[in-house]
């Protein structure tokens, strides 16, 4: 990892090229304003599709993230990840959340992600009924019903 301080880099390493230091100094963004040092960062690309970044600033925010292709699927090759990030939010609350990411979505966690409220009595009771009583399949909307009767499928 980087520290502040240090000017950026390429350096070569087997199978692909790390960033190494990055930091000149400090970002101050671009429309001015407090410079925030990077305190560290890491940028890995391994060329073969895998790869694993980081970072940590003056500020209290950080990220990490790593990656590898998967095996094709039915839309080609996928690539899943794993990462996550925290920061101090302005009411002074440290929020950090971690993910996952594949070929069936993003996936995160936190304790600030809203859940959402139970799912009220009366309908797990029906919900529990449909479950034990499925449908003939005959009824008015099924293909044969006496309301498609009409129409020829």
């Amino acid at each position: 990892m980087a520290s502040a301080g240090h000017l950026g880099h390429l350096q070569h390493t087997s199978g692909g090229y790390n960033a190494g230091a990055y930091n000149a100094g400090a970002y101050s963004g671009a429309y001015g304003g407090a410079q925030i040092p990077i305190l560290s960062y890491e940028n890995i690309n391994n060329g073969d599709g895998t790869y694993r970044y980081s970072y940590e600033t003056g500020n209290g925010i950080s990220a990490h993230e790593s990656g590898a292709p998967r095996a094709p699927g039915p839309e080609g090759l996928a690539v899943t990840a794993e990462g996550g990030f925290s920061y101090r939010a302005p009411d002074g609350q440290q929020v950090a959340l971690s993910y996952t990411a594949d070929e069936n979505g993003f996936h995160p966690t936190g304790s600030h992600i809203p859940t959402p409220p139970p799912i009220p009595e009366a309908i797990l009771r029906f919900i529990e009924f449909n479950r034990q009583n499925p449908s003939s399949g005959d009824g008015p909307y099924h293909h044969g019903g006496r309301y498609n009767n009409a129409y020829h499928y």
